[in-house]
């Protein structure tokens, strides 16, 4: 089998990485192409992945419909030389404009409730669309659900199994309590009209954490200065080492916070809009819990960060980890199981 795959976000790659190892263990060839945005081009390589650079996209509305429009003539040329009997992508309107082009099927991958425009570009000419469960729209007889969480296609612990050697790198020891704050840089097309937490909520949520122990920044903007000495440089493919072994994940990132709960850690998640996955984390799990971007409600998460910090128990996530792997149902399995049905 001939499968195209479509990268757009570094959470894509490991959504697809064991589904791509799949294809070519057993003799099928895959071609990916891959937006310029990091790390998508640092975990492609530490994972032995070739890829086609389709550039680096563009930040204003107007320059992201330029964009898509260069972007699917690109890869329109490179999927008509590669033949692919299928073409995979998430959220992925190129996949479904060239597939649809070539007369090929397309499967869009999606659980980002809120990325309208995305929905609409590639709709009418996606094959299928594949979401998870609780999802909140509905596409339709092109639409399959499947019971899960994306971020289970690679935290599964059938496929991860975190290196605890991190630790040492960053002067902890095991039982040691730390939290990973994560700034995003709301320049997706769906981040319009948001604005986060500000410099001083973040200063003051790292204030408040270093009470209970270390805190380490990851942020793909800058963050004020009096809190530079927070953020840490650690390769991107290491990253989810760190975090198996965190007691607390707080910030804007709705992926980050589900890899955590995938890994029995707790997490805070501030976005106005907010995701069908992180809340059923919360209200069947109670291991995320959701907040908007309010100044009231950024103070109640750092508040509530700082209770789960002080009680801390551990095996009580691990316990709902385990519930989650038992309850829910590994993406790669699933696609890997549905690529071999066409």
């Amino acid at each position: 089998m001939k499968v195209f795959f479509d990268i757009g976000h570094p959470a894509h790659v490991h959504y697809f990485k064991h589904v791509i190892f799949h294809i070519l263990e057993n003799g099928g060839s895959v071609f990916v192409s891959a937006r310029d945005r990091y790390p998508v081009f640092d975990l492609l390589e530490a994972y032995g992945i070739p890829y086609y650079n389709r550039g680096k996209g563009k930040d204003s509305m107007g320059g992201k419909l330029i964009y898509m429009l260069e972007a699917d003539a690109k890869l329109y040329v490179k999927a008509r030389e590669f033949n692919p009997d299928f073409l995979i992508g998430f959220g992925s309107p190129y996949i479904a404009h060239i597939a649809k082009a070539l007369g090929k099927r397309s499967l869009v991958v999606d659980d980002t409730d809120n990325a309208r425009l995305n929905h609409f570009l590639y709709r009418p000419f996606a094959s299928q669309i594949m979401t998870t469960s609780m999802f909140r729209h509905d596409f339709g007889k092109k639409h399959i659900r499947f019971n899960g969480f994306m971020e289970l296609a690679y935290l599964h612990p059938k496929y991860f199994k975190p290196d605890e050697g991190i630790l040492s790198e960053f002067g902890l020891k095991q039982g040691d309590k730390f939290s990973v704050l994560r700034f995003v840089g709301w320049n997706a097309n769906h981040d319009v009209g948001h604005k986060g937490i500000s410099n001083q909520q973040k200063i003051d949520a790292v204030k408040r954490f270093s009470e209970f122990g270390e805190v380490f920044i990851t942020s793909e903007a800058g963050v004020p200065d009096e809190i530079k000495s927070y953020t840490i440089s650690i390769a991107p493919h290491r990253l989810h080492d760190l975090m198996a072994y965190a007691s607390l994940l707080f910030g804007e990132s709705a992926t980050m916070a589900s890899e955590c709960a995938m890994l029995g850690v707790p997490a805070i998640y501030i976005d106005n809009d907010g995701r069908s996955y992180t809340d059923e984390l919360e209200h069947s799990y109670g291991i995320v819990k959701n907040f908007n971007e309010t100044e009231k409600s950024i103070r109640k998460a750092i508040e509530v960060g700082s209770m789960i910090l002080e009680i801390g128990d551990r095996e009580k996530y691990q316990d709902v980890r385990q519930r989650l792997i038992n309850d829910k149902m590994c993406f790669t399995d699933i696609l890997i199981k549905f690529l071999k049905s066409l």
